[in-house]
């Protein structure tokens, strides 16, 4: 079982599509992007410099997942304790997504990607609100992949907004049945997505930083010590070949 949760070696195994699409691949991959800025100032760049290379690994992540026929990608964008990271990093992560989404949306569309927010979008600038707004819109009625960004999202807030919403909705009489997952699921932010099948996180940190709480109970984990601006595509068909070597009984025999 601990053998899971070992860091992914740095040693690279050549692995093709062609032999990952031999076996099952996961519905849903979700993404810790993590070690920007250890990148960049391994490279004596800003900060900033490493999130920008992120951005363009995210495409190319994108790019690999939706030839694969993964059906989701959750990637970890920002998160509600990233608020606390000095003010000029904090700016220029919520302008990321207007860059992103600028170079970004007419190959999305092409690729029939859709795109989605998950967390506390309006307590965003109103730059980064117009940006996702319209990626979100301009790729609604795309069926191909969906590109799930995480963005100023917290797990242990969603469950706590769940709870709250619910209450709200047995107050005033609009929730009849007993709660059980199924109900709770409808009350998350992932409402109508299928729980992560996958979970990969970079930089050789082994923790969940308050990502997905709830839905990645039964999730299998790789870690890798790659910072994630040198995250390859070679890299993501590590991690699916891994999670094909492994037996899901999620709790039974």
């Amino acid at each position: 079982m601990f053998e899971k949760f070992k860091k992914a070696k740095n040693k690279s195994v050549s692995i093709s599509e062609e032999e990952i699409l031999k076996g099952p691949i996961p519905n849903h991959i979700a993404i810790i992007m993590d070690g920007n800025g250890r990148w960049a100032k391994k490279r004596a760049l800003p900060r900033t410099a490493g999130h920008h290379e992120g951005m363009k690994v995210v495409k190319r992540v994108t790019k690999l997942a939706s030839r694969l026929g993964v059906k989701t990608l959750t990637v970890y964008a920002f998160s509600t304790e990233n608020w606390k990271r000095p003010e000029d990093e904090v700016n220029y992560l919520l302008r990321l997504p207007e860059e992103f989404m600028g170079t970004f949306l007419p190959e999305l569309i092409e690729e029939n990607v859709q795109v989605r927010i998950m967390g506390d979008k309006d307590a965003t600038p109103a730059h980064t609100q117009k940006a996702v707004d319209k990626a979100v819109n301009e790729t609604k009625n795309n069926t191909g992949l969906i590109l799930n960004f995480a963005l100023n999202y917290g797990g242990r807030a969603e469950i706590i907004d769940a709870v709250n919403h619910i209450l709200s909705d047995s107050k005033e009489g609009n929730l009849h049945e007993k709660i059980d997952e199924e109900i709770f699921d409808q009350y998350l932010m992932s409402a109508g997505l299928q729980d992560p099948d996958l979970l990969i996180r970079t930089s050789g940190e082994i923790r969940l930083s308050n990502f997905m709480l709830w839905q990645l109970a039964y999730t299998e984990f790789w870690f890798t010590n790659v910072l994630w601006p040198d995250f390859k595509e070679q890299h993501l068909l590590e991690a699916i070949y891994a999670f094909q070597q492994r037996g899901r009984r999620f709790g039974g025999v």
